[in-house]
């Protein structure tokens, strides 16, 4: 018999006990812990405001463009803390982000935008070709339209360009922010689709913050619900989703309010206590 503890995998990303304070004074995440596994989706749930593009800029390093500052606990990736590494830098190691609103150059064309994704990286003229080739290869559309300007596109063909901007540097975790906002259904899940399809052949981990709650928890291994910037629920995205509370309040089954979730946690904690 092997009584050898079992050595728990290093997450590829993880936030311990972070506080993020916007002008010295705004609190905007409360002691919000959460990991994202290696080749993971973790998807990221909430209304607006509770702090979900909060989290992914404080794990991205773009806080500081926002007047915002991680102001208390850890975050690593790879097991390395990475408070005070530039968001280029970061890319550079394979972490990076999808902007909510997708943030093309509406007056470079679509291939100029997909190549600002590699500038990080330095790319020879070979591999900006080979890694262009690669995205292409994954959104034909984009390749269609190569040579268009990025803000003649639809918001789906826009969406398209902002992730593969993202993926041109083969990046082992994305951060992706509300990617469905204002998209048709259709497009809404060729997105996830796509997400799933670069989890299972690339073993890319995302985490994936989303008020498409149906949605993100149908492909997500993992979830964490977000409420005025604190971490409310996490688990399984199969026991998020059948919770009664994420039921009624994300998933379009009541109509009591988002206080419900946080009173039912808080009658929970008193029974319980």
């Amino acid at each position: 018999m092997n009584d050898s503890p079992t050595v728990r995998a290093t997450p590829l990303l993880a936030l311990e006990d972070v506080e993020v304070v916007y002008d010295g004074i705004i609190v905007g995440l409360r002691g919000v812990t959460l990991e994202v596994p290696e080749g993971s989706i973790v998807a990221l749930l909430g209304p607006n405001g509770a702090g979900k593009s909060t989290t992914l800029k404080a794990a991205s390093g773009l806080l500081s463009a926002e007047r915002g500052a991680v102001k208390r606990g850890t975050i690593a990736f790879r097991g390395r803390p990475i408070r005070s590494r530039s968001p280029a830098k970061l890319a550079r190691e394979g972490l990076v982000q999808v902007l909510e609103g997708r943030h093309c150059f509406a007056h470079l064309t679509v291939e100029e935008n997909l190549a600002t994704g590699a500038y990080a990286h330095g790319p020879s003229r070979r591999e900006l070709r080979e890694a262009l080739h690669r995205v292409y290869g994954r959104f034909p559309k984009l390749r269609d339209r190569r040579r268009v300007a990025a803000g003649h596109l639809s918001g789906g063909e826009q969406q398209m360009v902002a992730i593969g901007r993202a993926l041109i540097g083969r990046p082992a975790l994305v951060l992706l922010d509300e990617p469905s906002m204002g998209l048709a259904p259709k497009v809404v899940e060729e997105i996830f689709a796509l997400v799933r399809e670069l989890r299972a052949e690339e073993k890319v981990g995302f985490l994936l913050a989303e008020q498409n709650a149906a949605g993100a928890l149908a492909i997500a291994d993992t979830a964490c619900v977000l409420e005025n910037g604190r971490v409310v629920a996490s688990g399984e995205a199969g026991a998020i989703r059948a919770r009664d509370d994420v039921k009624e309040l994300y998933l379009g089954r009541g109509s009591e309010g988002r206080t419900r979730f946080r009173s039912r946690k808080s009658a929970a904690s008193t029974a319980a206590g």
